[in-house]
């Protein structure tokens, strides 16, 4: 199935990285809630990716009928049964994720300060944005340099050049 790049996007991230088998046991329940996920009684043109063991991302394609409110609560209680199951977060907006080589790796927001603050972290680590919003974002704005994220308004004056 093709999604437009104007499909709406939710990105959740663990804060740490699943097994090969748990992203196996979560990618079967991804796939029975998208294909089940309705909004008001209409099917939604929905998938779920797993990516580098971290990343758990929904995908609707608003083309055939749109997320709603209630649909959205649905994703949101899906979520949460997933942080459940495999005794992860996922909900938490200030676990952040950068590359550091081939690895991506997460940490609270006080730890990313302090990595900044080390220089372990600078304008051209990869750091990931979360909040895209689109299949198009998530393609093109999801994986950027630390200097062209929305984390360097937050974090801009600790960056040690």
């Amino acid at each position: 199935m093709q999604f437009s790049e104007s499909s709406r996007v939710w990105v959740y991230q663990a804060d740490r990285k699943l097994s090969d088998s748990e992203v196996q046991q979560a990618q079967i329940q991804l796939d029975n809630f998208t294909t089940g996920w309705t909004a008001h009684n209409n099917q939604l043109s929905a998938k779920g990716e797993i990516r580098y063991n971290r990343f758990i991302i929904l995908i609707v394609d608003e083309n055939q009928a749109g997320a709603s409110g209630c649909s959205i609560d649905k994703s949101v209680r899906f979520i949460s049964q997933l942080e459940q199951q495999f005794n992860i977060t996922l909900l938490d907006r200030f676990n952040l994720a950068y590359r550091e080589g081939n690895e991506v790796l997460s940490v609270p927001r006080a730890g990313f300060e302090a990595l900044l603050k080390q220089g372990n972290i600078n304008t051209e680590t990869i750091v990931f944005n979360n909040m895209v919003q689109s299949l198009q974002e998530l393609q093109t704005k999801w994986e950027v340099q630390f200097k062209d994220s929305w984390h360097i308004q937050l974090f801009g004056n600790l960056v040690i050049e």
